[in-house]
């Protein structure tokens, strides 16, 4: 069955897999989506009520994406989405919503619902195909003419679409459209945003062939475990010469002498002996913070000045997650002799990249366990922890302890 929709202004075709009573049916087959953003994908499903006289009960709802080999990852579980999807399911309709999204969230998700029927799960195949694009600022050149230039992404955004440009980091309050036209200035920079996404611009771009004002940050958002370090990472240029450069962050501007007046980071108390700026090539600044704690939590920037010049940008910089590992208990199940627990390594973010975990169960390794999840038995006095592979000194607290006399209560404390 096919019908035509209008999702977000795109035309989408909605597809309902099914027979026999059983289907999904998706609000869109295909959604593009700006990276560092939040992504929505809904569905509705149907089924039989009642199968050879036994009524049907849905027990479990997933969403999965297929990686090579077709074998299906399941998000929940998954270490690259953790933390980052959220399911909102009522009566035969579902929603994932993915947070921070990355261009390797691109892939096709589909939905699988499962019921206390023999056979009874179904699958609604093929999916939605999402993909995530980073905005670019194209630059024509016209012969005896400015430059024209283009708020470009590799998959097409609503028509109606209301676009914001930035000259040299501030903002240009005339325009609106998809196109802009340049009164040349090689000094000059540019960058763009689609209106209501302004904290996802394009990396400014020079419209000269020669060296402009600007800064673009490596990363936009970092997460990082407590007690550890991190890279925070720019390149920056300009046409004169640079006199004084720094790093700050505007969550201190309380300690500057005028709020008004960035100061350097690495004259601020609470970083002072944490922090190193480090340039290994010209043009590439990285602020290094060794022994994190959640108040580093914060948005650093970048700041340089010339003679005649300071840098002195509106555009987001990089925002810096600072989280501690905590464990959290997903089940427990109590048996004559035992209890049985199903167990979460969590944090407030995810670090970037597919990640391995080290359980520890009374101070001693678990082996054979490298997910984010553990399930095991345990006893009375029996203390779990966990710690990201590689990072072992900077685990969760030793927190949890069971007992089999309070059946579906497990008590969490600091010990």
């Amino acid at each position: 069955v096919l019908s035509l929709i209008v999702v977000s202004d795109v035309l989408c075709v909605t597809v309902i897999q099914g027979q026999d009573d059983w289907g999904v049916t998706y609000s869109s087959t295909e959604i593009c989506a700006l990276k560092a953003s939040t992504v929505e994908i809904s569905c509705t499903y149907t089924y039989p009520s009642r199968v050879d006289g036994r009524d049907t009960e849905v027990n479990e709802t997933v969403w999965f994406i297929k990686l090579s080999g077709n074998q299906p990852v399941y998000l929940r579980t998954d270490s690259d989405y953790q933390d980052r999807v959220e399911y909102s399911c009522s009566e035969k309709s579902c929603t994932l919503r993915i947070t921070d999204l990355r261009e390797s969230d691109s892939a096709e998700y589909q939905f699988k619902f499962i019921t206390n029927q023999p056979g009874g799960s179904y699958t609604g195949s093929p999916g939605v195909t999402l993909r995530v694009t980073d905005l670019q600022v194209k630059v024509t050149k016209l012969p005896s003419s400015p430059p024209e230039l283009n708020c470009h992404s590799s998959c097409r955004l609503p028509d109606r679409s209301s676009y914001i440009w930035y000259n040299n980091g501030q903002k240009i309050q005339s325009q609106t459209s998809s196109t802009y036209t340049v009164n040349f200035n090689s000094a000059d920079s540019h960058s763009c945003a689609v209106e209501g996404h302004e904290d996802f611009p394009s990396p400014p771009v020079c419209v000269s062939d020669r060296p402009c004002e600007r800064v673009i940050y490596t990363d936009r958002s970092i997460c990082a475990l407590k007690g550890s370090s991190v890279d925070i990472s720019c390149t920056y240029s300009s046409y004169q010469t640079i006199e004084s450069k720094f790093w700050f962050s505007p969550e201190r501007s309380h300690q500057w002498q005028s709020p008004s007046q960035p100061e350097d980071l690495s004259e601020d108390s609470q970083f002072r002996g944490r922090v190193q700026v480090l340039e290994t090539e010209r043009g590439r600044s990285t602020l290094r913070i060794t022994d994190l704690t959640e108040s580093d939590s914060a948005q650093y920037h970048f700041k340089f000045t010339t003679q005649f010049y300071e840098w002195n940008s509106s555009l987001p910089a990089t925002t810096l997650t600072v989280t501690a590992l905590q464990v959290q208990v997903s089940r427990i199940t109590v048996h004559q002799s035992d209890t049985e627990a199903e167990l979460k390594c969590h944090s407030s973010c995810s670090p970037a990249g597919r990640l391995s975990y080290v359980w520890f169960k009374n101070g001693q390794k678990v082996t054979g366990v490298e997910t984010s999840s553990f399930k095991g038995r345990v006893y009375p006095g029996d203390i779990i922890s966990c710690a990201l592979k590689g990072h072992e000194n900077y685990g969760s607290p030793p927190v949890c302890e069971f007992d089999p006399l309070y059946q579906e209560n497990t008590h969490m404390y600091t010990g």
